[in-house]
């Protein structure tokens, strides 16, 4: 009698934990086959990233994928609900909505994809303080070293509207770095000696720096990296004072009427993820968790897909052809195998 008793117990036990390992293959999304929506992210290191990441999934873990389209905010806010799973280019500290979500235990940030983080600031062409012997082009402001300098160039830098003053080359208006900067000119007491103009678009901005640049002309602007022109020009990047939490704070709050001047923030560039993908995918995480571009090597990728007019998806499809060095660090090797095949076809 005893007997039977823990034979059929552990018969019991048998069946529950069987259909317990039934119920959690069924949450997973890979293995139960339910699509994996990643963000659309618009910029080309963003789109980029999202297509390797893709394509790694599809081929290597048998994952279905998509990619949603939105603005950062409407799919940010998809991601907080798990409408969306991956967000593959995150700038930490730079969305109040991604923040909130993760301090809800909604969203996990993952990995490092970008050793030593971004960089945002004001540049001048190198030719500016160095000259190019090259283009017989002399340095026209070799004691140029910061923003504070500024003012003592602001002829050379004159705007063709108000020669009495140099001109800023902002953001577009509506970018968060445009309303940074505009404070900034102020804070730093530049509004009287330099007018503040903002192109048009983003492609706008890019072309008024390749025009002067190629001119060699005299500019000062704000600009970033990983970014197309990093690698096609040589620029050099203005100091600031000091990176301040608080300082920035101010500078990037509507609401804030006292703005005190700091460098701009460095943020990490890491992998959004929402919780129960995260949880449900552990081989996913692990991938995420390894990612790294270098700054040099996303310059250059994102230079190449500007020049050859290339989508994320062709950039991610030639990259993984010609970088198995990179990306197969990042996988098993089981996993590395089915990647290699599939390119191959």
């Amino acid at each position: 009698m005893l007997k039977r008793f823990f034979k059929a117990s552990l018969s019991a036990l048998v069946v529950v934990a069987a259909t317990a390992g039934t119920a959690h293959a069924a949450g997973t999304f890979c293995s139960s086959g339910k699509t994996v929506h990643f963000a659309g992210i618009t910029w080309e290191s963003g789109a980029f990233a999202t297509e390797v990441l893709r394509q790694i999934l599809e081929k290597g873990y048998g994952c279905s994928t998509d990619v949603v389209p939105g603005s950062t905010a409407a799919t940010e806010t998809a991601l907080a609900s798990n409408d969306v799973q991956v967000w593959a280019e995150q700038w930490t500290g730079r969305s109040e909505i991604t923040s909130k979500a993760v301090a809800a235990g909604k969203v996990k940030l993952v990995g490092d994809t970008l050793p030593g983080g971004t960089k945002e600031g004001w540049f001048v062409p190198e030719y500016v303080i160095k000259g190019d012997a090259s283009r017989n082009i002399k340095a026209s402001a070799p004691g140029l070293v910061s923003v504070t300098d500024l003012p003592k160039y602001k002829s050379l830098f004159a705007d063709d509207e108000e020669p009495e003053k140099g001109r800023f080359l902002n953001c577009p208006t509506g970018w968060d770095c445009e309303r940074v900067n505009t404070r900034l000119l102020k804070v730093l007491g530049l509004d009287a000696s330099y007018t503040n103009f903002h192109p048009g678009t983003g492609a706008a901005l890019d072309a008024s720096i390749e025009s002067a640049y190629q001119r060699g002309k005299p500019l000062v602007f704000y600009y970033w990296g990983p970014a197309a022109l990093m690698a096609k020009y040589k620029f050099v990047e203005l100091k600031m004072p000091p990176y301040n939490d608080a300082c920035w704070k101010t500078l990037r709050d509507e609401s804030s009427t006292q703005q005190c001047a700091s460098s701009y923030m460095v943020s990490h560039v890491t992998v959004g993820v929402s919780t129960p993908f995260s949880e449900a995918e552990p081989q996913a995480m692990a991938l995420f968790s390894k990612v790294s571009f270098p700054m040099d090597f996303l310059n250059n990728t994102i230079l190449e897909m500007s020049s050859k007019k290339l989508d994320g998806s062709a950039m991610a499809t030639t990259f993984l052809r010609t970088h198995p060095e990179m990306w197969k660090a990042w996988v098993p090797a089981d996993v590395a195998a089915k990647v290699q095949a599939k390119l191959g076809s």
